[in-house]
Formats: C-alpha cells, structure tokens, sequence
C-alpha cells in the first residue's frame, strides 16, 4: 500500500472504538516476539501532564547519550508523531511496512483498535532502532490500556482529576484505581501532585504490590521563584538553578516528577548526570501546550481539555496580563461533546475578552451551537463559527498586533490549528 492507503487503513481501525483490555496487544506483541522486552522502559499515566513529563524524561535521556524512543498521544497534525526516536518521527516507509507486518500477524483472527494497532507498532519500531530505553504515556486509564503489558524500571502518575468518566469512574477514588493499574510489583512508583484521597488510594495499590512510592510534596518536589527558574529536592537528588523550556508554573511540576521518575530509574541501573539533566530540560520541546505559534497577534496553543488543565492555562494568562497590561485575549474554543464545558470555563472567565466558538474536525466534537446553549451563562461576547479556520480568521478579526488569541478545549483543535499555522491538510487519525 501506499503511505496514504495505510493511513487509511488505519484511520478504519477506529471503527472498533476503545476496547479496554490486555488480550489483543498481547496476542499481537507475542506474534512479534516480544519486542517491548528487548529494552528498558518508563511508563507514565495520569489525568494531565503525562505526555509533558514523558517528553521531559526523553530529552533528558537522550542528553545522556541514550538512544531514546518516545510513544505518546493523541498526533495533533500528522501520524507518525506518536512515535519517535531521538526527537525523530518514525518515516513513512517504516509505518508502511510496520503496518502491512502487523496486518498479517493480526489476521483473520484478531480485531485490534486503533490504539492496540499503533501501540504494537510502537513496541517494534523501537526494538527495530535498537533504543537503549523508551519513555511511553499511556493512552487511556492505565489499567486496561494497551501499553500495560509493560514491565518497566519505573513508573509515574502524574495528577489524578476528572475525565473520561464514562471509562475510569465518575470520582477521583475510582480513577485513581484505573490510573493505578499500571504499577507492577517492586517496580517504584512517582506521583505527581494530587489530593490526598486518589494519592492514598494508589498508595494502597502500591503496598499491595511491594512497590515503592515516592510523592510529590512529601518525598520529592520543586520550589519556583521564577515561572522559569525553580529547584529539585529528592530522595537522594539536590539541583538548584534548573530552566525548563515548557512554559507554564504546571511544567515545574512535570519536570520534578520526571526527575523523580530518572531519579527512581537510576536505582535500576539507567544513569543519569547532572550536565544532561540541566541540558535535556533545556532543549526539551512539546508541541500544542502554550505554545506560541504565530505573532502580531500572537497565537497561544494549549491543549487543555478539562477543568484541572484550564486551571493551569488560566495562570499561565494571568502572568500574561500581569505583564501585558492593556492586552486583550480573545479564546478560540472548540470541546469534544464529553467533556465538562461549564467547570472547563469557569477559571478562564474573567481572563478572557471574547470568545470564538468553533469545532473540530471529528466526529465526537460538541458543535459551536452545543457550546454556546453552555456558555451564554457567562455573559461574554460569543462568536459562532462552523470550521477552525473560520474560528482563527475571525479571532483575527477581532485582536489587534499585541493582542493574543488562545485556542483552546481540545487537542484535537489545537492539532486543526496547527495545521493550518503550517498550511497543510488535515490528519484524519486524531483518536
């Protein structure tokens, strides 16, 4: 096939929706003979902040001088940015080839996901590489997720809050069980901050399983004088003086329990030194979380998809009113129909000047209509448009050079926006 006929292919794997359970990748990983055993692993879960901490660990890593495969989700623009080594996408011709390899193992007799599909895939592109460890974030939950045939040298949860209930739960308590499930007996397990119940929760989990736990706040964490600058304390680490290229107060957190999870991961034999620490937090990059894509005006791109994540993009556009008096900021909004679209809103109401309301180009994206019967309430001036690019043209419309436009409520639209900035088509695969 064609590179366009795979992604195809794979786009159609989608109609079997999300399936939760071990069997399928583990019938796939064992007619590949394993691959995910032929290298050291980092397993990362959590509510928000997972894919930013495995990108953390991974620049680090590959300071160190290792060759590092990276697995996370969901693409915002184009496939293969799942899966990379050292920073690099897998290539087309490898997603062909993987893909027509795992099509064969697969048929007639197994159906995988999507997700199963790719994260196979993932599992033998890195052994393919000859990666010294790969950093992989789990997709969904963590119990059931594919990537939880993984036995890891460490493991991290990086915050526990609502979402995705109609999978994991409708309480902290019953995610934080889901989120749990990846810890493996003796395996030493970080956590992020959290409250106190999800953090006793998988706590428990934990000591039924011998395995160690280190958390945010009480064993390990950051102090921040500076939105850039800030210091780690751990079990056995002390680092002051530490720059991390992600903005936002929340990316501190992240780059601790990455360290933490390094810091863990040494005991297991996977060294780390401090020019590589400072240097991998330094170059690190993660796209579509606060991420200034254009200027004049400038536009922000963050991912937030819930009411925790808006939290953390509301104290990002406070500093940046704080430091840009007089600006406005005009919000490009678009969320999946799942999602809770009041609690999502309230931090940023009184942050944001008007709002442009839009969806993205999947199937599962509330409607411009759905939002604004949500957000009236709030009594800003709400602008309904029918595509993202109709959003951000009339965002545009509305700002002026120093002004900053925000797109946000979903990866999925900031993934349209993206695209767009680059001025090219549309990735059919966003699951």
């Amino acid at each position: 096939m064609t590179y366009s006929a795979t992604v195809q292919y794979l786009y159609g794997l989608q109609k079997h929706g999300i399936k939760l359970g071990l069997d399928n990748i583990r019938a796939l990983a064992a007619r590949l003979q394993s691959p995910h055993r032929r290298y050291r692993t980092l397993h990362i879960g959590g509510t928000n902040g997972k894919g930013s901490t495995a990108a953390l660990a991974a620049s680090i890593l590959q300071a160190a001088g290792c060759r590092v495969g990276l697995y996370t989700s969901p693409h915002l623009v184009d496939f293969r940015e799942r899966i990379r080594v050292n920073g690099e996408m897998i290539s087309e011709e490898r997603v062909m080839a993987l893909t027509a390899k795992l099509r064969a193992l697969a048929e007639p007799d197994l159906a995988p996901t999507f997700f199963e599909f790719t994260t196979a895939m993932a599992f033998q592109q890195f052994a393919d590489a000859g990666v010294d460890v790969a950093v992989l974030e789990v997709g969904l939950g963590g119990r059931f997720d594919a990537t939880n045939i993984l036995e890891p040298l460490a493991c991290a949860i990086t915050t526990i809050a609502l979402d995705h209930q109609e999978f994991l739960g409708n309480d902290l308590r019953s995610i934080a069980v889901e989120k749990a499930g990846i810890v493996k007996p003796s395996v030493p397990v970080v956590l992020g901050r959290m409250d106190d119940e999800p953090a006793a929760t998988i706590e428990a989990v934990a000591g039924g399983r011998r395995a160690p736990v280190v958390r945010f706040g009480r064993d390990f964490g950051s102090r921040s004088d500076s939105p850039d600058r800030f210091s780690y304390a751990g079990v056995r680490w002390r680092y002051d003086g530490l720059s991390c290229a992600l903005a936002g107060r929340h990316q501190i957190d992240n780059a601790a329990c990455a360290i933490a999870l390094l810091e863990q991961a040494e005991a297991q034999g996977l060294q780390v030194g401090e020019i590589a620490l400072r240097q991998g937090l330094q170059s690190v990059g993660w796209e579509g979380r606060l991420e200034v894509a254009d200027r004049d005006p400038s536009v922000l791109l963050d991912g937030a998809h819930n009411p925790a994540a808006a939290a953390a993009l509301a104290d990002y556009l406070r500093d940046f009113r704080r430091t840009h008096p007089g600006v406005r900021i005009t919000a490009v909004l678009g969320m999946m129909r799942d999602k809770d679209r009041r609690g999502f809103f309230e931090p940023l109401r009184d942050l944001i000047d008007e709002v442009v309301l839009t969806q993205a180009d999947v199937p599962r994206a509330a409607t411009a209509e759905e939002l604004q019967e949500v957000l009236t309430a709030f009594g800003l001036p709400l602008h309904r448009t029918s595509s993202p690019a109709d959003a951000l043209a009339k965002a545009r419309q509305l700002s002026s050079p120093g002004d900053l436009i925000c797109v946000t409520g979903s990866l999925m639209l900031v993934g349209d926006v993206k695209a767009l900035l680059r001025g090219c088509g549309l990735s059919p695969l966003r699951g």
